[in-house]
């Protein structure tokens, strides 16, 4: 245990002695954060009051507020989550491509352990960095409409960590057969591009078309991102049902932010979906275990 401290030390030394990318991670959900309360807003805000309003219903600006907030920040958090994750993983690659890997691969650290110490060195690292991002989003969420309670804001900060495993050993198993910067960066960019839109954060999955959402109803990120929804907007919906608003005018606005999701029709409860997260967290990390047996995880590189 004492080598595999020494490795885990070792790799987040070198994340943050690259202050480019330390502070590019670092700076990235913050930037989010700002075009999400720039440009989305008032585009959320627009689909409450059109609803509402549809529905006969009126209410506070700053229930609304909060409404929009909770959207914003679990869409935020549920991305960065995971293509943060690409980013602390790039030590990987760096080792490859410096020979230092070759370096640990002949020393008496076993393979299992270098293959860990670079699992949890970027599990810490971008651990440590979402909770900065979701430290910011409760900021906003204080400034503009603050509906959660103490629990609330304890299960988003436990899906923040379930998701960071998810982006984990997600980025572990993608990353891990890279050899070169262009492969790390060409994935990093494909991911960051993408994977916001599959996993249902910058559009909700309901307003895709019905083949789309049955083939993202596969997808495991969605569900980490509708858990960070329902908990973030919690608050919201139990004021709503406390000042009168009709129930199929709630459960309408559930669905409608996918905080209710249905797999081929059958709603998934929240159980199910913490079930399936942590299902694909083992699965990955199972992957991860085989991609690292003698002979790949001891082939040398350089």
């Amino acid at each position: 245990m004492t080598g595999l401290g020494a490795l885990i030390r070792r790799n987040s030394k070198l994340y943050f002695k690259d202050k480019g990318m330390f502070f590019t991670s670092l700076i990235t959900p913050m930037i989010l954060l700002v075009l999400y309360v720039t440009f989305l807003s008032r585009t959320y805000e627009g689909s409450f009051r059109s609803a509402l309003a549809a529905a006969g219903a009126q209410v506070e600006d700053s229930l609304l507020h909060g409404c929009v907030g909770g959207q914003l920040i679990s869409s935020l958090l549920a991305v960065s989550c995971v293509t943060v994750a690409f980013c602390s993983n790039l030590t990987m690659v760096f080792d490859k491509v410096s020979g230092a890997r070759n370096d640990l691969t002949v020393s008496p650290v076993r393979p299992a352990v270098l293959s860990l110490s670079y699992y949890l060195a970027t599990f810490c690292t971008t651990l440590l960095i979402n909770g900065i991002a979701a430290a910011a989003c409760f900021g906003y969420l204080a400034l503009t409409g603050w509906y959660l309670s103490a629990a609330d804001v304890l299960l988003v900060l436990l899906d923040v960590v379930i998701l960071v495993l998810f982006g984990t050993a997600l980025s572990s198993c993608m990353i891990f057969p890279l050899s070169t910067n262009g492969q790390a960066s060409a994935v990093g960019t494909i991911v960051s591009a993408g994977y916001g839109f599959v996993c249902g954060a910058y559009m909700p999955v309901s307003s895709f078309s019905p083949v789309l959402q049955k083939v993202i109803a596969f997808l495991p990120g969605t569900y980490g991102t509708a858990l960070l929804r329902c908990h973030a907007m919690r608050g919201v919906f139990a004021e709503m049902r406390r000042i009168g608003f009709p129930a199929e005018v709630v459960s309408g606005i559930r669905d409608s932010v996918d905080c209710n999701l249905y797999f081929f029709g059958h709603a998934v409860s929240t159980g199910a979906m913490y079930a399936i997260m942590l299902g694909s967290i083992a699965a990955l990390i199972g992957l991860y275990v085989l991609l690292n047996r003698p002979g790949h995880g001891g082939k040398r590189y350089g």
